[in-house]
């Protein structure tokens, strides 16, 4: 119910023009509001207090429609980070927010990369095992540079406080974006591999479709491998106890979805040839996303260190680390 009524507001306000007029440096107050005033902004939240309380599994689809419509906001860190903060009796701001990891030993935190960092609002950081809540207009914004991206660096005063600070909460706050990231990745690839069928029928060389072609179904038949591996991986990484992602699958999803990214992004560029990377075509837009979001929080290699780890201290064989995991 509620996938269908969000990907109806999407179809109608995120348009790949609105994407690039928002990446151009359009205010997304319109694609923000429509969202926020239908109330998907509290899906996580307890229905005590005015949310829907729907459980962590069906967070699944609905931020994998984010990623197939390329959405130009930080909509599905913002139903977490809303979520969190009411968890834990935090006051909740008004806006968007974002997620971000600090270097370990970083102090007060006085700057993070950040997705979305461009136009977030508040961005609540993982530092040292806690978590911290600032707001991104007490903060110098540095772009990245790269075109059309909203991440940013954020730097603050040496010396300053963050708004709120809970002790041993980061971990919680880390398992999240890894899953949010992972769905985000999924629903990015879906569409991706959707776009690369149709051109695969569409575009016709030698006289019939290149789809038609050995060579090119082979390409195809391994994208569609390695999405489908993505796919079931993100979806792992919504399952846990107390409404919170499980950490060790969460490590999961956001490294085997990640390491699909280079796979299915280099295959649809190689089968859509020199239109592929046109501003005018939309593919960019999406393989451009999947590379950031490959990289937030920590690319496929950090995460694979993390499920490496945790099979070590385990002292577990490999065989039934690989088929329980969460045990660890």
């Amino acid at each position: 119910m509620f996938v269908e009524a969000i990907e109806s507001i999407l179809m109608d306000r995120c348009t790949t023009k609105a994407i690039r007029e928002i990446e151009g440096g359009a205010t997304p107050a319109p694609l923000w509001s429509a969202f926020a005033q239908s109330g998907f902004l509290e899906l996580l939240t307890p229905e005590r207090l005015g949310g829907a309380g729907i459980a962590l599994e069906a967070l699944f689809p609905i931020i994998e429609c984010f990623g197939r419509y390329a959405v130009p906001l930080p909509l599905a860190q913002s139903i977490v980070a809303r979520a969190l903060l009411v968890l834990y009796d935090v006051p909740v701001p008004d806006g968007m927010f974002t997620l971000a990891a600090a270097h370990e030993g970083a102090g007060q935190n006085e700057s993070v990369f950040a997705q979305y960092g461009a136009i977030a609002d508040v961005v609540l950081i993982e530092q040292d095992g806690d978590l911290l809540m600032r707001q991104c207009a007490h903060a110098t914004r540095t772009a990245t540079g790269v075109h059309g991206s909203l991440s940013a660096t954020l730097r603050w005063e040496r010396g300053s406080r963050a708004d709120c600070h809970v002790a041993g909460a980061g971990h919680v706050l880390r398992a999240y974006a890894a899953s949010i990231h992972a769905a985000l990745l999924a629903g990015a690839m879906n569409r991706v591999l959707a776009m690369s069928l149709q051109y695969a029928n569409d575009r016709s060389q030698f006289g019939k479709p290149i789809g038609k072609f050995q060579a090119i179904q082979q390409q195809l038949a391994v994208m569609a491998e390695q999405v489908a591996a993505a796919n079931i991986a993100a979806e792992l990484g919504f399952k846990g106890e107390n409404g919170s992602p499980d950490p060790m699958l969460a490590v999961i999803a956001k490294a085997r979805t990640s390491e699909a990214v280079t796979a299915v992004v280099a295959t649809a560029h190689a089968l859509h040839g020199a239109i592929g990377v046109t501003e005018e075509y939309d593919l960019q837009l999406f393989t451009r996303r999947m590379h950031e979001w490959r990289m937030a929080h920590g690319s496929e290699h950090y995460w694979n260190t993390m499920v490496g780890e945790a099979l070590l201290s385990s002292g577990r064989l490999v065989a039934d680390f690989v088929r329980e995991p969460n045990r660890c």
